[in-house]
């Protein structure tokens, strides 16, 4: 069995990370973390006008290996937790919720796992949580974990 955990580096995504390893322990995990470049990002913050940026493409190869690191991070996390997890870093398509969609769909996951709160802030207020998107658009069970002293 295949776990697919969404892991963004928050305190709701580390509390997924621990559930999943207490409820499937030794079960094989990937942890994802999806990225946007820093073009799409810059361009959505505009409220919808298209920009063009004068990119060389280090920034985003600067923050595609710090995202890297930050999945490698929650891979050892899962390994501490007793999972047999692996690592695995993509950059989104259309949006980080679609991303966790497809890439569940490409591992044929038998779960994904998510925290209920990510780093979204403002963005995910404008456009609703990843997690209720993943849970709303995934073909296959999702486990959504509150975060640390929630109860929603």
């Amino acid at each position: 069995m295949t776990i697919l955990i969404a892991y963004d580096g928050s305190d709701d995504a580390k509390t997924a990370i621990a559930f999943a390893g207490e409820m499937f322990r030794g079960a094989e995990a990937v942890v994802l973390t999806v990225w946007e470049r820093l073009a799409m990002t810059s361009a959505r913050a505009t409220a919808g006008f298209l920009v063009a940026l004068d990119q060389t493409g280090a920034e985003d190869e600067a923050l595609a290996e710090a995202m890297r690191e930050l999945a490698q991070r929650g891979a050892e996390l899962a390994r501490a937790a007793g999972l047999d997890a692996s690592p695995r870093c993509d950059v989104d398509s259309v949006a980080v919720w679609s991303t966790i969609v497809d890439v569940a769909d490409e591992l044929d996951a038998k779960l994904i796992v998510t925290g209920t709160r990510g780093l979204g802030g403002v963005r995910s207020l404008l456009l609703g949580s990843t997690s209720d998107r993943v849970l709303h658009h995934a073909h296959r069970p999702v486990l959504v974990v509150p975060g640390p002293g929630r109860n929603d």
